[in-house]
């Protein structure tokens, strides 16, 4: 298995913390503690309290899981929740019922498979994302796995970056097209290489959505790979000297690089990279070796790039066909392909996944890619190895389990927040917007006509659901009592970065599906051959659709 394993000091590590996490619950429930106590040590360990429950937040390190662990996940499912769990575009999964009391017997179950809650919640280094293919990804200069690994470890309990001014958020890329949203960050790293050749890292900084989106900075063009620990110590002590503590709206690093403005936040890092030594955090090759064998390609067959048995059930089953040619990736390895699992189905919650998907996902993956399973920041799996020869069994494998939609990048693969229906800090419903949009837009031939299209919805201001960068972005918010929902056009999370536009006044909850529709509906008329919902949109600007989406109010 080609992914991170525990050393002693992991499982140790881990263990105490739970020992430690069951003592405060015990404390919790019997008085001892108040909630106001308890509220900053359970967020160190993943426990957050919703409208109606607590909700545990389990940590997948840059999105990458084991069979076994997927099956544990089914089981805490089954065992201590409601059946399901709901991947986060963290690359995370949460479970949204669990009992206080038997939240360290999940934590237990979790460490018995090399997992836990850590980093997942509260002021300090987050869970770092990537590239649901990295590793794997034909156009990739460098698998970025390795490097987030070692942001984990280097991270994980760093005494000076415990109690951050805010939350903080990194994502790595290792080729030149962003699949992991790198410029909304508060640190985005892309993998380069030097003038000699050498690898190394793009550092952009600053970026995030929420209240004040914003698009992240270039601090450094290019850093030599054996001075990353000690430049993003830099930034991070920067960051912890003069981020703001007074107000946490204008806490998080981007607000700081937005008020010295860029050049002087650039000086401010290289002085503090300068005044101190480097020698504790220099990263040696020795020891990126050491992590990247953790992540060693698996043991691919030589086969020829083209699969004839492929070839012939694309040409002899249009259902298959459609399927292969909207969720399969190109891969690096000759005769592989890689393949998002959507789990997005018609009228369905976006991003949730049963018991019985998670123990379908794992077995197919077993059989079909080598035990590994990849979390995307879209809420959807992916199986990174699969033999072109086995495509079409495991597409049939997926059509038993329910599996199969063959929607990737359409209309109907939706990210959402919760909102709502769970979230103390949401002000509208997400989920049965993301539902009511699926269902008018469920005809499959449809979804092809219009092309790729990415809606994002978010229940409020906090933007967990992306709507900043969504082609068509929703935003929920409550005015009067009553639920609205501003749209906003033309955002894009890619290497070609924007900030969605705001289309003018909101819609009332039964209104949102129509004005989706009427934006298709005027893209579809306007667009030129072969163009995107993207491309019209920045071919024509937002204000056509604008007129076109508050013509007939």
């Amino acid at each position: 298995m080609y992914m991170y394993r525990y050393d002693e000091f992991d499982r140790q590590m881990v263990r105490a913390r739970v020992a430690e996490f069951r003592s405060q619950i015990e404390r919790r429930i019997s008085g001892a503690l108040t909630e106001d106590e308890f509220k900053p040590l359970r967020l160190m360990n993943g426990l957050y309290l919703q409208l109606h429950a607590y909700m545990l937040r389990v940590a997948i390190p840059y999105g990458q899981l084991s069979s076994r662990q997927l099956r544990t996940l089914a089981d805490i499912a089954d065992k201590y929740d409601r059946g399901y769990g709901h991947l986060t575009t963290r690359q995370n999964i949460q479970y949204n019922w669990p009992k206080l009391s038997e939240v360290a017997d999940i934590l237990d179950d979790l460490a018995g498979v090399e997992m836990h809650a850590i980093q997942t919640s509260g002021n300090c280094i987050r869970n770092v994302t990537s590239d649901p293919f990295a590793g794997v990804a034909a156009d990739e200069l460098e698998d970025p796995r390795p490097t987030a690994e070692l942001m984990r470890q280097w991270s994980t309990f760093h005494p000076e970056f415990s109690f951050l001014p805010r939350k903080f958020k990194i994502a790595i890329t290792g080729s030149p097209n962003d699949r992991a949203a790198v410029f909304f960050h508060d640190i985005g790293l892309r993998m380069v290489r030097g003038a000699n050749g050498a690898p190394g890292y793009e550092v952009i900084v600053g970026g995030g959505q929420g209240r004040t989106p914003m698009i992240g900075k270039v601090v450094r063009d290019y850093l030599p790979r054996g001075e990353l620990l000690g430049y993003l110590e830099a930034i991070m002590r920067v960051y912890n000297l003069h981020g703001r503590r007074d107000n946490k709206y204008k806490a998080r690093i981007k607000i700081l690089v937005h008020e010295l403005g860029l050049e002087q936040f650039k000086a401010e890092v290289e002085a503090e990279y300068t005044r101190k030594p480097q020698t504790d955090v220099a990263l040696s090759e020795a020891e990126l070796a050491r992590i990247s064998a953790y992540f060693a390609l698996p043991d691919y067959d030589a086969l020829p790039e083209r699969s004839e048995t492929f070839e012939t059930a694309r040409a002899s089953d249009p259902a298959f066909a459609q399927w292969a040619g909207r969720n399969l990736f190109t891969h690096k390895q000759p005769g592989y392909a890689a393949v998002t699992i959507t789990v997005k189905r018609v009228s369905g919650e976006p991003g949730d996944v049963t018991s019985h998907d998670m123990r379908a996902v794992a077995d197919l993956a077993d059989t079909y890619s080598f035990g590994g399973i990849r979390v995307t920041h879209e809420q959807n799996l992916v199986l990174a190895d699969v033999r072109k020869d086995d495509l079409y069994d495991l597409w049939k494998g997926l059509v038993v389990a329910g599996l199969a939609d063959a929607n990737k990048g359409l209309i109907s693969d939706i990210i959402a927040c919760p909102g709502m229906d769970y979230c103390a800090l949401a002000t509208a419903r997400s989920i049965p917007i993301a539902q009511a949009i699926s269902t008018r837009f469920a005809d499959t031939r449809r979804q092809e006509e219009i092309g790729p299209l990415a809606i994002k919805i978010s229940g409020c201001i906090n933007a967990c659901g992306h709507h900043h960068v969504g082609h068509i972005g929703i935003l929920g918010l409550e005015k009067a009592g009553e639920e609205f929902y501003q749209i906003t056009l033309g955002g894009d999370a890619t290497q070609t970065a924007a900030i969605g536009e705001r289309a003018g006044p909101g819609f009332s909850a039964d209104g949102v599906t129509d004005a989706i529709e009427r934006i298709v509906e005027h893209y579809l008329d306007v667009r030129d051959d072969g163009e995107t919902f993207l491309e019209t949109c920045r071919r024509l600007g937002p204000e056509t659709f604008k007129e076109a989406l508050y013509a007939d109010h």
